[in-house]
């Protein structure tokens, strides 16, 4: 008896050993990054050196000794080398999901010089087979070219002789050789009859291959080229998020496209399931219809009300907080009041009249069915009406905390900003005008660009901002050309196109594209700072934002990036510890050669 005594006590204290030290580990951290220079975004604390993590949330910030305490057997240790730690980077307004063909397509962002973007497009017409297209579109500007200048058909024919070939310059033009004018059906009856296009034309009166346009216009061209499989088009977007991940940014809103929902969601789908998903990817979502004109607020409703019934901040991922919630209707939610952004051409202002009674007709049912909504208008001039009428809908139904945005907001006066403020919106701008600003001040004038966006006062009034890219198409997704355009007022030729005073410190321009940018998650207590209870999304740069020279800034780039406390991208000393990625698809695609971005391959 006392031998079977002392058997039970041994194993008992045996298991209650191995119980303890199971508490133990489990009250250590996951991962544990030290030695770096963390720029944390909050005022309690705003500087560390290291950082615990634990269930995918910021555990501890501090010195390094007092975060290495809380390691455990299984707490992954990272060495920063005393680089620069910064929050994950927020883009509040991108449209990953717009460009699901985004593996066919030449990415000439970042591209320093025009005879490169050439050989880059000859190179990739050597291998694109027969009935495919050789294609660049968006996200380049020829400002940003050595040469200063777009290229000429005869450039481009040169390059692309014998497979269709369409160069898009963001919304506002569009270079064709003669395959794709063929194909196309361009000056025949084959071609369809699209509102606002321009063809030029020779002294004949011959289409010259140069298309001018406003967004509907290269939408629809986007329609009528060869298109990606399902698994071309998820192939597409793991490449798409690869290219944020390697900048820092670890949360998007997508601001709607093509394709609506519930259709895109099946692509994003296929990563959720399989916990492959490297980017939070909240949405707003944007009913284009079957073409023609169409009620896009009718259409909004009935596909989350009847079509796949869904409300605002349900969120479809299974197990990534903000992974892919409904964030509401938009960007666009009228084609008849959308008043683009094309800076090549004068400002597209829309009927004050017919402004107030789409928001008397239809944003009226968006707040009465406390649906968020973000509404794309870049003009002041437009922006006066659409306020005038929200107004008037918030003294019937109050507006009371619903979560609504202007988008661009490039011209907005600050009467008119004080407005937005008063009714509990924001406002996401974006960095077009570090690409395009060139154009503006041909449009517009030097001292009208100098004050566009009126980036001071919007940041002095308090009001709910965020900077964005409005990336693939419109501009460049990388974040840090924008942030470069905020801090130095040099758009990316070089030339001057922020005021002095209009400039903003590098402190301020970091946090629209992280904790303001929060806001428009609605996820503002979790993310955008390095703090204890946050969602561990945070970057490791390879180069010192806050003390790099003013030129350098534009080519930072991230060498670690961590989203939900895992690595999704590694580079340098850590790109053994990025995640492995499928074969690109198809198997010709110009990201499998090119790399997402320039300079990655």
């Amino acid at each position: 008896m006392i031998k079977k005594i002392a058997i039970a006590f041994l194993t008992m204290s045996s298991f209650c050993a191995v119980q303890a030290q199971s508490m133990q580990d489990e009250a250590g951290a996951d991962l544990i990054v030290f030695n770096a220079k963390i720029f944390t975004g909050s005022r309690a604390q705003p500087e560390a050196s290291a950082l615990a993590v634990k269930n995918g949330r910021i555990y501890f910030v501090g010195p390094d000794a007092d975060i290495l305490a809380l390691r455990n057997s299984r707490t992954r240790l990272i060495d920063a080398h005393n680089r620069r730690l910064i929050p994950g980077i927020v883009d509040a307004h991108t449209h990953v999901l717009n460009d699901l063909a985004y593996t066919y397509n030449i990415r000439w962002d970042g591209v320093p010089t025009l005879s490169r973007a050439l050989t880059m497009l000859s190179e990739q017409a050597s291998r694109t087979p027969e009935g495919q297209w050789v294609k660049v579109i968006g996200g380049w500007s020829p400002y940003q070219f050595k040469e200063n200048r777009f290229p000429t058909l005869a450039e481009l024919r040169k390059a692309v002789p014998d497979r269709p070939m369409i160069v898009q310059y963001a919304y506002n033009r569009a270079f064709l050789n003669k395959p794709a004018m063929d194909a196309l059906g361009v000056g025949t009856d084959r071609f369809p009859k699209l509102p606002d296009i321009e063809f030029e034309k020779d002294s004949r009166g011959t289409p010259t291959g140069v298309v001018h346009g406003y967004t509907w216009v290269f939408l629809a061209l986007e329609t009528m080229v060869p298109q990606p499989t399902f698994d071309e088009e998820v192939s597409s977007l793991v490449y798409s998020i690869r290219g944020l991940n390697r900048f820092g940014v670890t949360s998007i809103i997508d601001n709607g496209g093509r394709w609506a929902y519930p259709k895109a969601q099946a692509r994003v789908n296929v990563l959720a399931r399989d916990n492959r998903l490297n980017v939070r990817m909240p949405f707003v979502d944007l009913q284009l219809g079957n073409g023609g004109s169409v009620n896009m607020v009718d259409l909004e409703i009935e596909a989350i009300t009847k079509t796949a019934p869904i409300s605002p901040g349900q969120n479809l991922h299974p197990t990534l907080a903000h992974g892919h919630e409904y964030r509401g209707a938009g960007e666009v939610l009228s084609g008849d009041v959308h008043d683009h952004e094309n800076f090549d051409r004068p400002a597209v202002i829309i009927a004050p009249e017919k402004m107030k009674r789409f928001v008397e007709q239809d944003v009226m049912k968006l707040v009465q069915r406390r649906i968020p909504f973000r509404m794309h208008i870049s003009y002041n001039e437009n922006i006066s009406p659409f306020l005038d009428a929200l107004e008037k809908v918030n003294e019937t139904i109050p507006l009371d905390g619903l979560r609504w945005s202007l988008e661009h907001a490039e011209t907005i006066s600050p009467e008119n900003i004080d407005r937005v403020k008063k009714l509990g919106g924001g406002i996401a701008v974006d960095a077009k005008m570090a690409l395009h600003a060139d154009g503006f001040i041909k449009t517009y004038g030097r001292e009208k660009a100098l004050q566009t966006p009126r980036l001071r006062p919007l940041v002095d009034s308090g009001i709910p901002l965020a900077m964005s890219t409005d990336a693939f198409r419109a501009a460049t997704f990388n974040p840090w050309v924008g942030i470069s355009w905020m801090v130095s007022g040099k758009s990316v030729s070089g030339s001057e196109v922020l005021a002095t005073e209009n400039r903003l410190s590098r402190a301020e321009a970091l946090k629209l594209f992280t904790g303001g940018a929060a806001w428009f998650m609605n996820a503002e207590s979790e993310v955008g700072a390095i703090a204890p209870g946050n969602l561990a999304d945070f970057v490791v740069l390879d180069r010192d934002y806050f003390t790099v020279p003013e030129e350098q800034i534009k080519s930072v780039s991230a060498v670690l990036t961590v989203m939900d406390g895992k690595v999704v991208f590694g580079a340098q000393e850590y790109s053994d510890q990025s995640p492995k990625l499928p074969e690109v698809l198809p198997a010709w695609s110009p990201v499998k050669y090119f790399g997402t971005y320039h300079g990655e391959k």
